[in-house]
């Protein structure tokens, strides 16, 4: 797609899938809706996901974790389908990552974006397994955020307090109470709180980790629609 995006040379670009389930007929509708909004963006999205009870269903669960876990507002059951401006394709290019979910990319990208409820034709089965829609929800989370990394940080400083406040409770319980049991009571408690220190030093390196991770795929600070000049400047 964004090898077809860099060639492209008109003032208006319009994506479809090659499957022929998006009908090319709804660059009408779609052109007709952008030139009424002045927008610079029109995609579909269907008003129900095509499929069977389970597809639906993962569909959704998709769409909630993308969002709650990157922050990103995508809408649910977006499709491909979609009429763009010279300017917005140009901003969507800017983007120079390799490993990319294009979808979270529309998004981020900007400017003002409408949507237009369409349906998909179901002229085949998904090829799309269990396995491979949980790949695809992993590379679409990883690539817009760093917040594993981060829980795993918070994951081993709990699990390191846990175990200190219980090693605090069986000193206290020795001392000023009864023994605990022997042997395995301290056992457990070393591994417990080494156990939390290991994840919490890893989730240290994940942080940082997550900083070269920000670095390298060199997104743009801004995105730019348009840039307002008196008629004198313009001169």
């Amino acid at each position: 797609m964004m090898t077809g995006l860099a060639q492209s040379r008109g003032q208006r670009v319009f994506l479809i899938d090659s499957d022929l389930e998006e009908e090319p007929e709804w660059l009408n509708p779609f052109s007709q809706q952008m030139q009424n909004e002045g927008c610079d963006v029109i995609y579909g999205v269907q008003g129900e996901r095509k499929g069977d009870a389970f597809e639906r269903l993962t569909g959704r669960a998709y769409y909630k974790l993308f969002r709650m876990l990157t922050g990103i507002n995508q809408p649910n059951n977006i499709v491909t389908a979609r009429l763009m401006t010279r300017r917005y394709v140009q901003a969507l290019l800017s983007h120079q990552e390799r490993d990319l979910n294009i979808g979270g990319l529309w998004i981020i990208t900007g400017f003002k974006q409408s949507t237009q409820n369409v349906r998909k034709h179901s002229t085949s089965p998904t090829t799309y397994t269990l396995s491979g829609k949980f790949s695809h929800l992993i590379n679409a989370i990883t690539s817009f955020s760093s917040l594993p990394l981060v829980y795993t940080f918070y994951s081993g400083l709990l699990i390191s307090a846990s175990a200190l406040l219980f090693i605090a409770y069986l000193f206290i319980r020795y001392f000023f109470i009864s023994a605990p049991p022997g042997g395995y009571t301290s056992l457990i408690a070393s591994v417990w709180l080494f156990a939390g220190l290991i994840i919490f030093f890893l989730g240290v390196q994940g942080i940082y980790i997550s900083k070269i991770f920000s670095e390298v795929k060199q997104r743009p600070y801004t995105i730019i629609r348009q840039i307002y000049r008196s008629a004198s400047e313009t001169e």
